[in-house]
């Protein structure tokens, strides 16, 4: 069975779990809605007392929200094994299982669970993003939908990149550091407004450093038609969602350094 297929065999399986108790599984589906929507309710009352934010309306923040949510959704779907790598595999010593399988350890923790609650924050994107789309007249043409496609591919990417290097920490640490959070989902609400209302330094960290503008303020700028404010090249606007694919690729290549370290839990 080649590894797409065993990935598949995992989904499947994971999604009959979840499935077995339906009742419990709508109302983590609905807890997750309403708790992120609750936080576009506060960004909404920031602008009904503002106005605006450096020249950008409800509507347009709205898009970047939208879309940012919707790929931290996707990307919080399907890397669980690597948010509790720490705690459920190395601490117990359930990565030597991991390890005597002739598989890749990583496909098996990218197959440990597909969370299907996080259908509540993906409606919630994509419904903010619908609501920012009609307040600021923002038309889908094709070549648009293709960009934030590859934004969102890229997004993934990159957020599954940041999971991926807290696992590789529990190499070290024994557990995950909570400290990385701050680049995950500090990441994602940092993602949420365009990025020239932080800071240089910061601006700078996030596009150069760990690029999460390049999966969400650039390329949206480009879906939108619209020049970036800061100064950079049109040309780069569409491609920037690949940032997301090389910081994969990086973590990567840390998590088998990592992979090779590990010596056990010992006795």
């Amino acid at each position: 069975m080649n590894a797409l297929a065993l990935y598949g065999r995992y989904v499947t399986t994971s999604i009959r779990a979840q499935m077995a108790y339906p009742g419990s599984l709508v109302m983590m589906i609905a807890g997750q809605f309403l708790v992120t929507i609750i936080e576009f309710f506060g960004i909404w009352a920031l602008f009904g007392r503002f106005g605006h934010i450096a020249g950008w309306k409800l509507g347009e923040v709205a898009l970047f929200y939208g879309l940012v949510s919707v790929t931290f959704a996707i990307a919080d779907t399907i890397t669980r094994g690597f948010d509790v790598f720490g705690s459920l595999f190395v601490k117990t010593g359930g990565f030597d299982r991991l390890l005597l399988r002739p598989r890749s350890p990583a496909l098996q923790l990218l197959g440990h669970e597909f969370r299907l609650t996080r259908i509540g924050r993906l409606t919630q994107g994509a419904g903010v993003f619908v609501f920012g789309a009609v307040l600021s007249g923002f038309v889908l043409t094709p070549a648009a939908a293709l960009i934030l496609a590859f934004a969102i591919a890229g997004g993934v990417a990159l957020f599954a990149g940041l999971l991926v290097l807290q696992a590789t920490l529990a190499f070290w640490t024994v557990e995950s550091l909570e400290a990385v959070n701050i680049l995950t989902y500090g990441g994602e609400a940092a993602a949420e407004y365009p990025l020239n209302v932080y800071a240089g330094w910061f601006r700078t960290f996030l596009i150069w450093i760990v690029p999460i503008g390049c999966i969400s303020y650039l390329p949206m700028l480009a879906a939108m038609g619209r020049a970036d404010p800061l100064g950079t090249p049109a040309w780069f606007l569409p491609l920037a969602p690949a940032a997301g694919f090389v910081f994969l690729g990086v973590a990567l290549f840390i998590w088998r350094f990592g992979v090779r370290r590990y010596t056990s839990t010992g006795s």
